[in-house]
């Protein structure tokens, strides 16, 4: 509980107590200098005109005597026109340090030095007369003049007085010297003494607080020009960052007008200067866009979302040409919740919509121009494959010089012999004919998967999957090609794995894609192991191989869209696999990677969330 006594011993320690060396910066000791020098040199101006008048006070004294001056001591009436004519020269002293190096280094010793010539000339001048003198009358205006005009260090004014007063004090004690006046002659008395003390102690304790509050407010003032600076630099970066930058930069009105546009978002609407966009915009909505109702359903996504992000629409330039514009912005509220503008980027897209629409177009034609004449040459290679005299003539049976006809389909009509002559084709061709029919297919069918993924993101059919059973299918699929390149592949994935939030038909083609690449990449006889162990909230599964492994250079680009490794055997593929197996990952929340070096296999990993329930099955776009 707080007493009387440490609440003022508190507030004593907080007003008087000596600032921490860390609050005192070179720069507020160099401040300090400087005004102390500047109000030194006024202080002299004025101690130099005080001392001018009480000389010629004494001069006029000298031939009309003033009334008031009978009644002093005769030892006190010519000491005092000595006394200002030595206190004159010194002033003038010290004016000339003052202009000095010295001076502008040291005012303080300055500061020391003239209060003192001035307030020991008429001490040193009673001593040598053999009294004492109580100025108390010139040490008042010295050291009031001293507070008022130079209020800083308070320790040197501590100094000009005690020095004084030591002397007064000290050596008259000393000495045992008396005042000069007959009704007082002790050097001291209770009400001089207390005069004496509070007068000097109101003055240090007002040019403490004083410095006190300088250096506060220097502090203060440094901080805000740093932070000035600092909002200054913010603002210079923050303006080139506006107007150079390659979007445009809005800020839009509720009711349809621009308050600031930068010279990206001029040029993109087909004006020369950004003041130009806030001048001539009065009514986005009708101005702007080609479809106005556009601007209705930007302001319905902001009042329900607070933000829009790739807002696609046509809009008008300057010329009447239509171009495809993205918005991204946000609104911007008051502390309220009232709505004061929107803020945000827009992107001229009219290129990439032109790339998308020849895209479109382009694989238009692989999938019809391209792959539908693959399709008609495979179904006739396994119709002629499935005829009794294509197997015949593959294994030979046929006699020499026999003759068999037969039309390439069953309905087809025969062709004149005229004409024509059918050649015979071994069926080992025909089965080459059909394999590489089959790899065109699957380079085209991977060139459309890898299309629709990158424009339409990867369309997901959500539900709560087994992953065994999505490996098993994977297996099943791939036993002839396994069987053909002499592999060996362990399944460790078990039954009682959590279940999955995930598509079965694509995690079946990620492990697909996988274990192709694995046989792909090495020669026969591999060994593959497939495991899946849960971790955390998620299961990580690995594809893992004893081949000749891969090495970081290429397992850094794996993953990139038409990338191909140098050792595929075989191969004409496109390098689609792995790029597609993680899109799909990715479109499940997990990451894939590799991990591998040469010569060492090579463990490709990835990792997919567990269902935490079960729903109906919910198809979801993922970009």
């Amino acid at each position: 509980m707080a007493t009387p006594f440490t609440t003022v011993q508190s507030w004593w320690r907080k007003t008087f107590s000596a600032p921490k060396t860390d609050e005192i910066t070179i720069f507020y000791q160099a401040w300090r200098n400087k005004f102390l020098w500047q109000r030194l040199r006024l202080w002299l101006w004025l101690a130099l005109i005080c001392l001018l008048s009480f000389t010629l006070r004494d001069i006029y004294g000298l031939f009309f005597p003033f009334q008031e001056f009978k009644k002093l001591p005769e030892l006190l009436q010519p000491r005092s026109l000595v006394i200002n004519f030595a206190m004159l020269i010194n002033i003038l002293v010290c004016f000339a340090l003052h202009k000095t190096q010295f001076g502008r280094r040291r005012p303080d010793l300055l500061f020391l030095g003239s209060s003192w010539s001035i307030s020991l000339a008429s001490q040193l001048f009673a001593t040598l007369r053999g009294f004492a003198l109580p100025d108390s009358i010139g040490w008042s205006l010295l050291f009031l003049s001293q507070a008022i005009l130079m209020p800083v260090c308070w320790t040197l004014h501590l100094l000009s007085q005690a020095a004084v007063l030591i002397y007064y004090f000290g050596v008259n004690t000393i000495l045992g010297l008396k005042t000069p006046i007959p009704e007082h002659p002790e050097i001291y008395n209770v009400t001089f003494i207390l005069y004496i003390f509070w007068f000097c102690a109101i003055s240090d304790i007002g040019v403490y607080l004083y410095d006190r509050l300088q250096r506060s407010e220097f502090f203060t003032r440094q901080e805000l020009e740093s932070a000035y600076q600092k909002l200054k630099l913010a603002e210079a970066k923050y303006r080139t960052i506006f107007e150079n930058a390659i979007e445009g930069i809005f800020q839009s009105t509720p009711d349809g007008r621009y308050i600031t546009a930068n010279p990206a978002l001029a040029r993109i609407y087909g004006y020369s200067l950004a003041e130009e966009v806030t001048a001539n915009f009065t009514d986005i909505e009708h101005q702007l866009y080609v479809d106005p109702s556009r601007r209705a359903e930007f302001v319905r996504l902001m009042e329900k979302y607070g933000r829009v992000s790739e807002f696609e629409s046509q809009i008008y330039r300057r010329d009447g040409s239509i171009v495809w514009i993205s918005e991204k912005a946000y609104a911007v509220r008051d502390e309220q919740g009232k709505l004061l503008y929107y803020e945000g980027l827009i992107e001229d897209i009219t290129q990439r919509k032109q790339t998308e629409e020849e895209l479109r177009v382009f694989f238009h034609a692989v999938s019809h121009d391209l792959r539908n004449p693959v399709l008609g040459s495979l179904m006739v290679l396994k119709n002629l494959l499935n005829q009794e005299v294509g197997d015949k003539w593959g294994r030979g049976e046929q006699g020499a010089g026999s003759k068999r006809e037969f039309s390439p389909l069953p309905h087809a009509p025969r062709p004149s012999a005229s004409l024509h002559s059918l050649i015979p084709v071994p069926r080992s061709i025909l089965e080459r004919m059909i394999q590489s029919s089959d790899r065109q297919l699957n380079l085209i069918n991977s060139l459309m998967s890898a299309h629709v993924s990158e424009v339409q993101g990867i369309i997901l059919q959500r539900q709560a999957v087994q992953l065994l059973t999505s490996v098993e299918a994977a297996i099943a699929d791939l036993e002839p090609l396994l069987v053909e390149n002499q592999a060996t592949l362990t399944n460790l994935v078990t039954a009682d794995l959590p279940l999955v939030n995930g598509d079965p038909t694509q995690l079946w083609r990620v492990f697909s894609n996988l274990i192709v690449n694995a046989l792909k990449h090495n020669p026969p006889g591999l060994l593959l192991t497939i495991n899946a162990t849960p971790e955390d909230d998620k299961i990580y599964c690995t594809v893992s191989d004893n081949g000749v492994g891969i090495s970081q250079k290429q397992s850094d680009r794996l993953f990139e869209l038409y990338f191909r490794g140098t050792n595929i055997r075989n191969s004409v593929g496109l390098g689609l696999g792995l790029y597609l197996c993680k899109q799909i990952i990715n479109a499940h929340g997990g990451e894939i990677g590799i991990n591998s070096s040469p010569q060492t296999g090579a463990t490709f990993w990835f990792t997919l969330p567990i269902a935490k329930f079960r729903s109906q099955n919910s198809e979801v776009k993922y970009a």
